[in-house]
């Protein structure tokens, strides 16, 4: 809080220092107080229409709020101004699986994974979209190519827990469970709480 306020102290006595509004609206997107982070990043994209990284923060606020169709817009325009930007596709992906659009989802996702076929947080999302469409063959394809980029994170096991749920697998399940209580204790206490007996 008190990074905050130095920071609203810093842009408020200098309103034309777009660092510092962008620095301020970040602090409030980190603080949850995104409809305030909104105000601001919508005078920074007025000045600059084409700035992809204010672009990129306004539509993880408006995605934060559940504002999926405004969100969704602002990460198509910060992939059309910057074809590289990862966590953009990534995002854009999150809010069309979000509002139903699997199939423009797994479009996007296939496309950010041509750009680097190593983005783990791709294939854990895919992952994600093919169970919604009950392809779990895929599902499980993505989710262990994740495993296999990156078997000491936490996110491709949490995956393969909802894969393993999914089908009704309750020794993948557990077996995902154990890894988890090294990798994330909190994350394995909810699914060992939701699952199994844990007293």
């Amino acid at each position: 809080m008190q990074e905050i306020e130095r920071l609203e102290k810093e842009a408020g006595s200098d309103l034309e220092n777009n660092e510092k509004q962008y620095e301020l609206a970040l602090a409030y997107i980190d603080g949850s107080r995104y409809s305030q982070a909104v105000t601001i990043l919508d005078k920074l994209i007025k000045q600059d229409h084409r700035n992809v990284n204010v672009l990129y923060s306004r539509g993880v606020a408006h995605m934060s709020t559940g504002n999926y169709r405004q969100a969704g817009q602002d990460f198509l325009r910060a992939v059309a101004l910057d074809r590289d930007f990862l966590n953009a596709y990534k995002n854009l992906g999150f809010v069309q699986l979000t509002m139903g659009r699997e199939e423009d989802a797994i479009s996007t996702l296939e496309r950010v994974l041509e750009i680097d076929p190593s983005y783990v947080d791709a294939y854990c999302l895919l992952g994600d979209v093919y169970i919604d469409i009950g392809q779990y063959d895929k599902a499980r394809a993505a989710i262990e190519k994740a495993l296999e980029l990156e078997p000491d994170s936490a996110e491709p096991h949490c995956k393969m827990a909802m894969y393993c749920l999914s089908q009704g697998d309750f020794k993948g399940l557990r077996e995902q469970h154990m890894i988890l209580k090294h990798l994330d204790p909190a994350l394995a206490s909810q699914i060992g709480g939701l699952f199994f007996d844990e007293t």
